[in-house]
Parts: structure tokens; sequence; C-alpha cells
């Protein structure tokens, strides 16, 4: 069976990476910490995914989004996870779908409860020299 298309998002600001903590009602994962984001619909595009996620989840549109990495996590079916680091936007995120939001600094990603997004922001620091080059698209 073909893996399911998800993007996760990973806003960068001020040394800091921000997560939500899932929904106690929430299928997967719930009450985690982790990375916002959601799946792939129909026949959509990952860029056009995350804007869509983005708005759905924190209300925000995206300014500038750098790819990161994919890799696979095995939920309830096999998901090919897409991850974007998201250097800057508009507007404040919210909590729209998700019980609180919080900034977890680079040097705590321990915090983040699925192992897959831990590894995503490692990545992230690994290819920009610890977060410090932030670059858009």
């Amino acid at each position: 069976m073909e893996p399911l298309d998800c993007v996760a998002f990973m806003l960068v600001r001020d040394g800091h990476v921000l997560a939500e903590k899932r929904g106690a009602t929430k299928r997967l994962a719930p009450g985690a910490v982790a990375l916002p984001g959601g799946h792939v619909e129909g026949d959509e595009g990952l860029e056009a995914a995350l804007r869509r996620e983005m708005l759905e989840e924190l209300g925000i549109a995206a300014l500038g989004t750098t790819y990161v990495c994919t890799l696979l996590h095995r939920a309830e079916e096999l998901r090919r996870l897409h991850y974007y680091a998201v250097t800057s936007w508009e507007g404040e995120p919210r909590p729209l779908e998700a019980e609180a939001l919080t900034w977890i600094p680079f040097d705590a990603t321990q915090r983040l409860e699925i192992d897959v997004d831990r590894i995503a922001v490692n990545e992230y620091l690994r290819v920009t020299r610890d977060g410090r080059q932030e670059s858009t698209r």
C-alpha cells in the first residue's frame, strides 16, 4: 500500500520552533506535543497543502518556506511526511485545531513527542548551521 502523503511545518523564530499540543480527541497521537500539519488532499500539490494547512491549523499565511526533508512514519497507516521550515508568515499563530501552542528552543527538541518531528527539526538545524541561516523562497 502506498504511504499517505502529509505535510508538516516548523515555524522558526528567534532560535525556537512552534509546536502544538494536540487535542485529546485527536485520533492520531492525542495530547502529544508535535509539529503542526495535515494530509495532502486529492491531487493537491505539497506547497498548496502546506499553505492550506497553515491557514486551517494556525490562521496564518506563509511568506517564506523552505523544504527540509521527507520522512516515513508508521501511524495507523504508513505516512510520508514532507517537512517545511517557515521563516516568515503573515498573521499571528493561533491554535485553531490544537489545544495550545508552544515555542520550543532549538536546544530542547526532545520536548517534541513524535520521533520524526525531532529528526526533521534536527535536520533543519544541520543544514542551516543551527538555525542561524534562515532562507526563504
